[in-house]
């Protein structure tokens, strides 16, 4: 699955930097990605120097030292592995507000070619937890997590208890990952299951915020057969599911 997800992230990037000398991706934390980000980095081929990088959501108040911290992640297992140079990390322990409106600017000096993405236990999409605010313009928000998505993190390790988890955190907004010429959407694993069947067969709403997914006309969802296994024969997206 992270193979195959990597091979298309690898071809969306290559056509930007041929087509216009560079390419500007938004990228993803968390243990979803551990295997897509593994594939990609090691694909040869791919002008790192020539890629732009935008951080999808953050912790507020959780420094980089941090297992948890999502720019630690980013640092550690994309920039440095390999060589990006132009990156813009949302700096969890400074002011939220202008935290998002510096990195606001900088993402919407062009558009983004690829979005990584996944879809969480409670069917949100980066930290949008449901209700999602679907009209916002804002590029980036400040949100509040739910219950639901704070114990994902200590369910997947990050955390030790529900205590630890930070209540807020800075995330793109749900339109602003859609104006993404491409996006692809990596979900593992058997918790996620019932995430994926409501937001892939489901109604399309602010209750199941990755569902707004199924709008866009370049979407990729990757799954494996744990986070596939209540889907019906057909899903309703218009795009591709792998």
């Amino acid at each position: 699955m992270g193979a195959a997800a990597a091979e298309l992230a690898a071809a969306v990037i290559g056509q930007a930097i041929a087509e216009r000398g560079h390419a500007r991706i938004i990228a993803a934390a968390g243990a979803a990605h551990f295997e897509f980000l593994e594939a990609l980095t090691s694909l040869p081929g791919i002008d790192w120097q020539r890629v732009e990088m935008f951080h999808l959501d953050e912790y507020v108040g959780v420094p980089i030292t941090h297992p948890a911290s999502f720019r630690r992640y980013l640092l550690e297992r994309l920039i440095w592995k390999t060589g990006i140079r132009r990156y813009h990390l949302l700096d969890g322990e400074g002011d939220p507000e202008e935290v998002c409106r510096e990195a606001g600017e900088e993402l919407n000096a062009a558009r983004i070619d690829v979005a990584f993405v996944g879809i969480g236990e409670n069917g949100h999409l980066a930290f949008n937890d449901p209700p999602a605010d679907f009209e916002t313009e804002r590029p980036y928000l400040v949100v509040r997590l739910d219950e639901a998505c704070r114990r994902q993190q200590v369910g997947e390790g990050w955390f030790a208890s529900l205590a630890e988890v930070p209540e807020r955190a800075i995330s793109m907004s749900v339109r602003q990952i859609l104006k993404a010429r491409q996006i692809v959407c990596v979900v593992p694993d058997a918790r996620k299951a019932a995430a994926v069947k409501a937001c892939l067969e489901g109604e399309i709403g602010a209750m199941a915020p990755a569902s707004i997914l199924r709008t866009h006309p370049n979407v990729a969802v990757f799954l494996d057969r744990h986070s596939a296994a209540q889907l019906g024969s057909r899903s309703k997206l218009q795009g591709s599911i792998s």
